[in-house]
């Protein structure tokens, strides 16, 4: 009876560990993000970590990317709050590290949320600032995160009025090389769905949301992916 007792506590005892360790390790908190709760943790993590160390890249922009995430999952009256957190740390990541790509891309999709979710004024004040740092990261490595870069100014050619420098047929053209690095991109397939419809190619429109509910999810974009089918479903069913 006693072995067995010790053998327990040993097991809680490494079980323990186990879960203090899981909730001190941020990367695997923000892989667990559509839990409110572990992306917020994880922002607190790397925000300690980078008041310790200022010099910290890592903690920079993958405090910019965690924040970015919160953004858009928090109650609307903290949304202003974690996107202003995006570009405080996003930039720290350029002044550190100017010649990678993780900083220019997680500012320019902070910058493209807060055209997208707070008016026409803020659109007019990011719109230059982010094609500037999404053709940053195009020069540094075009490839970056699956064509991430791409697949933004698809999106900005789709958002912005044509009289600034939108273009649906521009947006395709961004679209379609972002595809050239990631087929399956959830994303990708989802933006050049509703590029698609704008220039009333619906039956091409169908086929990319149909690609897009086909597409397996990706380990690592997983939330983003359940998301993107989930719209796309719903986009569906409206041109049938």
């Amino acid at each position: 009876m006693k072995l067995v007792n010790a053998i327990g506590l040993i097991v809680l005892v490494v079980g323990t560990a186990h879960a203090q360790e899981a909730r001190q390790d941020p990367d695997r908190l923000y892989a667990d993000r559509e839990k409110l709760s572990s992306a917020l943790e994880a922002s607190t993590i790397w925000e300690a970590r980078l008041a310790k160390n200022p010099r910290d890249f890592e903690s920079a922009w993958k405090l910019a990317r965690n924040c970015y995430w919160l953004g858009g999952h928090v109650p609307e009256s903290d949304r202003r709050k974690q996107y202003e957190r995006v570009i405080d740390a996003a930039m720290k990541a350029i002044e550190l590290q100017p010649n990678r790509p993780e900083g220019h891309f997680w500012l320019a999709a902070d910058m493209g949320a807060m055209a997208e979710g707070f008016g026409l004024r803020q659109g007019i004040k990011y719109r230059g600032p982010i094609k500037k740092e999404l053709e940053t990261v195009l020069m540094l490595d075009p490839g970056f995160m699956q064509g991430s870069a791409d697949r933004a100014l698809g999106r900005w050619y789709f958002r912005v009025p044509r009289l600034f420098g939108g273009s649906k047929d521009k947006s395709v053209e961004h679209l379609k090389k972002s595809l050239s690095y990631a087929p399956q991109s959830t994303a990708s397939l989802y933006f050049l769905a509703e590029t698609l419809i704008e220039m009333d190619r619906d039956d091409e429109a169908k086929r990319s949301l149909q690609a897009t509910l086909a597409a397996p999810l990706d380990p690592e974009w997983t939330p983003e992916d359940k998301e993107f089918k989930e719209k796309a479903a719903t986009l569906l069913k409206k041109l049938r």
